[in-house]
């Protein structure tokens, strides 16, 4: 019996012998799985410094263009808005030269007719003269009235 427990010891060594054989052989495999996969992990972090790194010097030049561009903004708003005084200030004006034209034609239109006798002295030019002035002066009105409703629109 004793011969049979160790051979039974035996074949049974044998089998954890035999097993742990292909477990280090399994495991060994692993380890140079492991090992490739680190150098691929390595060039992969390298890589990614590379990239962190251009995205970084990106990111400053987006910074610098974005205060240039901020700063020929600001420049054009204020630019702008010293024209669109400007421009108020000139419809202002003329406004005020179209209001003294409305009422310089309205006072000529007011106007008395001249004695019979200044009409016959120089044959009545004066007050077609004074007339055609009003007209045209009206119609310089009208043409204004109608540019302050285009601009206005």
């Amino acid at each position: 019996m004793s011969f049979t427990i160790s051979l039974i010891a035996d074949v049974l060594v044998a089998i954890l012998l035999v097993a742990t054989i292909i477990t280090c052989i399994v495991l060994s495999k692993r380890i140079e799985r492991l090992k490739a996969d680190e150098g691929a992990m390595r060039r992969t972090i390298g890589e990614l410094l590379a990239a962190t790194d251009s995205a970084e010097r990106a990111i400053t030049g987006l910074k610098a263009t974005l205060g240039h561009c901020d700063k020929t903004l600001a420049e054009r708003l204020r630019t702008a808005e010293r024209y669109a005084a400007d421009l108020t200030a000139q419809v202002e004006a003329g406004e005020k030269v179209i209001e003294r034209i409305s009422r310089i034609v309205d006072a000529s239109r007011l106007v008395a007719p001249a004695p019979a006798n200044a009409e016959a002295e120089d044959g009545g030019g004066a007050r077609r003269r004074l007339n055609d002035a009003a007209d045209m002066a009206a119609a310089i009105t009208q043409r204004a009235v109608r540019r302050l409703d285009g601009n206005a629109a």
